[in-house]
């Protein structure tokens, strides 16, 4: 099949999403399918408010229109709500392209923690960003039930995976902290929840924080007993993984957390709330715990072998991410005229 990605989620930026597609489009691409896509680097962008790291397409209409006219995609899928997203689900819904959508972030909480904007307001604009996808694509059981309970329509599930080469246990630590050490990888920013874990009392051990966003000088400035380490990618992240004890995960927005697999799959149980994302992967398979009091959660997760939690991460397989995946596109048929195409409703 020839494939048609589009997403304003992509490198530079260092998120799960990306981290995401990107695997996606290798495995794809080793299935012997083509996958062009469509991502802010190939246009003028701005910087997104209160978040510069990530940028924003000016203008991109035009330019897509002619991509997709260009490529004759056998699929197309429309990754992210910015607006590249947007652009391409303006095109296929004029033409009467199908296409299919996924949420991967949980955008009405991100801009209620960081602006007044009503939650129901941000839902309201969500369902009419999906109403005409053939399928939206979602990582857990729990947001599934979610989207559906606020009136979407196609959810279809699509889980995760995770590089077990990479992330193991055996991996020299990067860094000698007291212990125990308590771990979080991920953006340092708002919706992440970071300070209820960094708030958090420790009688002994450490706290470390790997990873870069808009709130770490802030967050580095008020509490200078963690050890923040920056971004990490590749083997020196696998090796942070393997500094740790426990792995917190402190966000309460989360459609998944991609870092939970990539801890379990370094031995770490993990400790966090009992909200979606944890619930799914976590849940109640033994290698973490879940509790609204994130301190006792953490205390109680140190007690979990580091076995268990590696076994639990070898369920989750980016081959079958990429399967799942294929399984929901919906095939645009290239023989009919554009008049003869079912017009999409949007």
């Amino acid at each position: 099949m020839r494939i048609l990605l589009v997403s304003d989620a992509w490198s530079p930026q260092v998120n799960g999403v990306v981290r995401t597609l990107q695997r996606v489009r290798q495995e794809c691409e080793g299935l012997g399918h083509q996958v062009e896509v469509i991502s802010p680097e190939q246009f003028r962008t701005i910087p997104c408010p209160s978040y510069p790291e990530i940028r924003l397409a000016l203008r991109p209409g035009g330019a897509i229109a002619r991509r997709i006219e260009q490529f004759r995609p056998s699929c197309v899928h429309i990754a992210t709500e910015g607006p590249l997203g947007f652009a391409a689900r303006r095109h296929c819904v004029r033409h009467g392209l199908p296409f299919t959508t996924s949420y991967h972030t949980r955008f009405p909480e991100y801009v209620h923690a960081r602006f007044p904007v009503p939650l129901a307001l941000g839902y309201a604009f969500m369902r009419w960003f999906h109403r005409p996808s053939s399928g939206v694509m979602v990582a857990t059981r729990t947001i599934r039930d979610d989207l559906e309970s606020r009136g979407f329509i196609n959810v279809r599930s699509w889980s995760r995976g995770v590089d077990t080469e990479l992330f193991r246990p055996d991996h020299e630590p990067a860094l000698d902290l007291p212990r125990p050490v308590y771990l979080y990888v991920g953006r340092v920013a708002v919706e992440k929840n970071l300070e209820a874990f960094l708030d958090v009392p420790l009688g002994k051990g450490s706290k470390l924080v790997v990873g870069d966003g808009p709130a770490l000088a802030r967050l580095e400035a008020k509490h200078p007993h963690v050890h923040f380490a920056g971004a990490r990618h590749g083997v020196e992240l696998a090796r942070h993984y393997a500094c740790g004890d426990v792995f917190v995960f402190p966000s309460r927005t989360d459609t998944f957390g991609l870092v939970l697999l990539e801890a379990l799959a370094s031995g770490l149980p993990v400790a966090a709330y009992p909200v979606p994302g944890p619930l799914d992967v976590i849940g109640d398979f033994g290698c973490g715990v879940l509790d609204r009091d994130l301190g006792r959660a953490m205390a109680l997760a140190l007690a979990i072998p580091r076995a268990r939690c590696r076994a639990h991460a070898g369920l989750f397989s980016w081959r079958r991410c990429a399967e799942q995946f294929l399984d929901h596109l919906h095939p645009i048929d290239v023989q009919a005229p554009l008049a003869a195409r079912p017009a999409a409703t949007g």
